[in-house]
């Protein structure tokens, strides 16, 4: 496990302080370092722990359960795909079968060159579009494989000009 050098522990102790006194504030607190890493360092756990008074064992529990936690930090471009229901009524399953095919990773990994990182969400709430994705945050809905490329492409001319989103 690497270390996290000062100023990120440094961060990190201001992110548990302001939520320590507050009851249940694990979620909160693995929310704020997400937000501003990107992702939840494994050295920060026990950083987190220790001002929790927890185990490391419950914080590395409670990243590891909910698949919004990541580990590792993202690709430049995030691409989410709705597993619910309703999107794998409306081709969800190939479409997601073909985003991993075509990017050459499976969900919660990032492509070799750092592009992008392939996750699953559980309900858009863009049901009457499905299936639905969200690129940065950006839904689309009724995508097709077809689609998928032409926005997947969108992201790559938005890299090669540097004005990745």
């Amino acid at each position: 496990m690497s270390t996290l050098d000062a100023r990120t522990r440094e961060r990190i102790d201001s992110i548990v302080a302001a939520h320590a006194a507050r009851p249940g504030p694990l979620l909160e607190i693995l929310h704020e370092v997400q937000r501003d890493f990107g992702h939840v360092p494994p050295a920060a756990i026990p950083q987190i722990a220790q001002g929790l008074n927890l185990s490391r064992a419950e914080v590395y529990g409670v990243v590891s359960f909910y698949h919004h936690f990541r580990s590792t930090p993202p690709g430049r471009h995030r691409l989410a795909i709705c597993r619910a229901e309703s999107c794998q009524a409306m081709q969800g399953d190939a479409l997601a079968a073909y985003a991993e095919q075509r990017l050459g990773v499976r969900f919660g990994e990032t492509t070799a060159d750092g592009g992008c990182t392939l996750e699953a969400v559980y309900c858009l709430g863009n049901c009457a579009c499905s299936p639905a994705i969200l690129i940065d945050d950006e839904p689309h809905g009724r995508v097709t494989p077809e689609r998928l490329d032409a926005l997947l492409a969108e992201c790559s001319a938005a890299d090669a000009t540097g004005a990745s989103g």
